[in-house]
């Protein structure tokens, strides 16, 4: 059809119109493909990487592949140097200096690696009617409910009293014994399922079964926790006491696994905010050359506000600018000021099971490429760092030019809720900051799932600000 042949009303529509489309009738199938095979990686990655920890053990590897070095304060840096820090192995920082000046500033994006889980309790195991278990306490914001009955591994650090340490990777492999909260059968429930849905299963009762099998002597009590204690005892050389100086987090044990019958979803544990840290990383694993020094942050303890020595609110990612900018003999709160940053984080898809709290018209939708949010925060915007107007249109220029698909994304209705990111705590550093991730369905639940094409759209828009010329 010619524009002889279209209406006056459908040519201006075109003009002027949002012209968004699902990213399936827009990417060629070659593009399609990679993404595909991009999400490949990304699942095997996840496989390995469940928590914190393992997640800055893999990076550290692949960083090493990629041919970068550990960092070292005060020696001097040069164009194409590719290094990293890794904060208490839980946090990490990986940099390519650029060719332009440090003082034009930094192409900086940020993820965490932190999920929602259950933590065990420092004095976790106890035995109840010959029943052993583990008291947690929950990270995070959770349904509780979701977390019951759900197969469970328990991962993490020991630090026994000799000062040695002892990783935990239990639940995963083939033939290991798994984990789980206990809930009330149905028959039973009549009480319980009158309490409001916030206390279903209250966080007391999240408690982990572990074991039912007593010592063989039937003159002692707490025989079930005594055995319980010896096979850790055998295993990992710990007595009770050691778990005081331990990191155990109970995670689910599912694996990363495509959705539908078009695979074209992955489902699994903790891509909130996996999801964007792996795909950050990738990018500036295939960072060369740049002109802009780029640098990617993999942090922690943003799911309870960023607090701590390895969470953004802390001073360590400051520290690093200036220690970088002092090598190289200039100001580093100059660089930091001229720096500009995507804050790597997740956004909610919309859900048509529960449309409510959505509002369609700036909801994110699975397969419209990455979630640019101008702003988070909750209820008139709190905890919202909301980046400017001009920021906001060179994101949208970057993205267009080199063939990102993208989309705008709120965290649900005015009033239905919200939350928070990494984007204040770079803002307040004097960075310009925006929310740059995947939609994702059922966040902070045990299992959620993304769309293959966002992935890969996020993945391709943090590479192309890493190479902004």
């Amino acid at each position: 059809m010619d524009n002889k042949e279209r209406s006056q009303s459908e040519m201006l529509k075109e003009k002027l119109f949002s012209q968004k489309k699902n990213a399936y009738f827009v990417l060629e199938d070659s593009e399609i493909n990679s993404a595909f095979e991009v999400c490949e990686e990304y699942k095997a990655f996840m496989n390995k990487a469940k928590i914190e920890r393992e997640f800055v053990n893999e990076s550290v590897k692949a960083a090493k592949a990629a041919g970068f070095t550990e960092y070292e304060a005060g020696k001097k840096y040069s164009a194409g140097d590719k290094v990293y820090v890794v904060n208490r192995g839980k946090a990490m920082l990986l940099a390519v200096i650029g060719t332009r000046p440090l003082t034009d500033g930094i192409r900086l994006a940020a993820a965490h690696i932190d999920s929602p889980r259950l933590d065990l309790k420092q004095h976790p195991l106890y035995e109840d009617k010959e029943i052993a278990l583990l008291k947690t306490h929950y990270y995070g914001g959770i349904k509780k409910y979701q977390w019951s009955t759900v197969p469970m591994a328990l991962h993490g650090t020991i630090v026994k009293a000799d000062g040695s340490s002892v990783d935990v990777n239990i639940g995963e492999d083939e033939g290991d014994p798994q984990f789980c909260v206990t809930d009330l059968l149905i028959h039973l429930a009549d009480e319980q399922m009158k309490r409001p849905a916030a206390k279903v299963v209250k966080g007391e009762e999240l408690n982990i079964l572990v074991g039912s099998r007593p010592f063989k002597d039937d003159k002692g009590s707490q025989l079930v926790k005594l055995y319980t204690l010896q096979l850790l005892n055998e295993k990992y050389g710990i007595t009770e006491d050691d778990l005081i100086s331990a990191e155990l987090e109970a995670v689910p044990a599912c694996k990363a696994v495509d959705i539908g019958f078009d695979r074209s979803m992955i489902g699994a544990y903790g891509q909130d905010d996996k999801v964007c840290a792996f795909t950050e990383l990738k990018a500036i694993l295939d960072t060369k050359d740049p002109a802009y020094t780029c640098v990617a942050v993999l942090t922690d303890k943003e799911e309870i506000g960023s607090m701590g020595n390895t969470g953004l609110e802390s001073e360590y990612l400051r520290y690093f600018i200036l220690r970088l900018a002092n090598s190289f003999g200039v100001d580093g709160t100059a660089v930091i000021s001229a720096t500009q940053a995507l804050s790597a984080d997740v956004n909610a898809a919309f859900d048509p099971t529960f449309p409510e709290p959505t509002d369609i018209n700036n909801g994110c939708r699975l397969n419209y490429g990455v979630a640019v949010t101008k702003y988070t925060g909750a209820r008139g915007k709190s905890g919202s760092s909301d980046a400017s107007a001009e920021f906001v249109g060179k994101v949208r220029r970057l993205f267009d030019a080199n063939g990102v698909e993208w989309q705008t994304g709120e965290l649900g209705k005015v009033d239905a809720g919200g939350g928070g990111t990494v984007a204040q705590y770079l803002a307040n550093l004097d960075m310009d900051v925006i929310d740059v991730g995947v939609p994702v369905l059922s966040m902070h639940s045990p299992f959620e799932v993304t769309s293959k094409i966002d992935t890969y759209m996020a993945y391709k828009a943090f590479k192309v600000f890493f190479a902004e010329k």
